[in-house]
């Protein structure tokens, strides 16, 4: 883990973390995710490495119609939103600021957020292998 000491609300590129809402333009969809860094802190931003994961899925990268998926989750959940616009089912780890996100878009009956536990196995029909 890297610290980078900041002073707010002057930190040089970290000023979009802590606005309520970030917007984005994907799958034919305005998404806007909701953040919360005084709460949750980096879980709860959207980072550079998720708009560029959800860009390359949008762009057909990965054939992802047709499959099911599961995201993990690593942040704010642009990734798992975007991922759900292009799967035919999915299932996003659960984190309040994902719930937040989806609830403002309207979830699909093919979306479902719930936790996701190292330790535990996950909820019958998932994914048992890589259509891609």
């Amino acid at each position: 883990m890297a610290l980078v000491p900041y002073e707010e609300p002057t930190g040089i590129g970290l000023q979009r973390f802590h606005k309520p809402l970030a917007t984005f333009s994907f799958a034919n969809h305005t998404i806007q995710i909701c953040q919360d860094w005084r709460q949750l802190g980096v879980a709860a931003v959207v980072w550079d490495a998720a708009i560029v994961l959800a860009t390359y899925l949008e762009m057909d990268a990965v054939e992802l119609r047709g499959c099911s998926a599961v995201e993990l989750g690593a942040g704010s959940g642009l990734v798992g939103i975007v991922a759900a616009l292009l799967v035919r089912r999915f299932e996003l780890g659960a984190l309040h600021i994902t719930r937040c996100s989806c609830d403002y878009h309207g979830s699909t009956g093919s979306t479902r957020i719930s936790e996701i536990k190292c330790s535990s196995q996950l909820t019958s029909p998932h994914p048992t292998q890589g259509c891609c």
